[in-house]
């Protein structure tokens, strides 16, 4: 089988988010039979929802689209290393595939901070693939910040 990557389609997502003013996070959800089901970037500010991030809106469309509540078997695509609210998120739904662009020292929740999937109470942990598109996807991160501390 050979490995087709889906984060370009998540930076689309995140270029997307930047433009509407919202930190530049993008996911994308593909099924086992490697059909995108979800697109999403985060929509924080512009829903005024603090759990409005590219991750579960991501997985809110996934599983409508799929008629459940459970994952078994999608990849989820991310720029940015997931917070801890997505990492229990993409636990309960049993996403088989995580692959993240960007590390998150401060607030991330896979390899830095809480680390979700490595606590006896996470209910399920999904292969962790990291650094696909890093430097894309930190360099957005970072000149959307500097942006806004000028």
């Amino acid at each position: 089988m050979v490995f087709k990557s889906y984060m370009n389609q998540a930076l689309e997502q995140a270029y997307a988010a930047s433009e509407r003013g919202e930190v530049p996070v993008g996911a994308v959800i593909v099924a086992p039979d490697g059909r995108v089901v979800a697109l999403a970037g985060n929509r924080t500010r512009e829903l005024s929802d603090p759990s409005a991030h590219a991750e579960i809106l991501a997985i809110r469309a996934a599983c409508a689209d799929a008629g459940s509540e459970r994952l078994v078997g999608y990849d989820l695509y991310v720029t940015l290393e997931p917070c801890a609210m997505c990492a229990a998120a993409i636990a309960a739904t049993r996403i088989a595939r995580l692959y993240y662009g960007a590390a998150d020292p401060k607030s991330g929740g896979v390899a830095h901070g809480a680390r979700v999937f490595s606590h006896p109470q996470a209910h399920h942990a999904p292969q962790v693939y990291d650094g696909i598109s890093e430097a894309e996807s930190r360099a957005l991160l970072r000149s959307f910040f500097a942006a806004r501390r000028t």
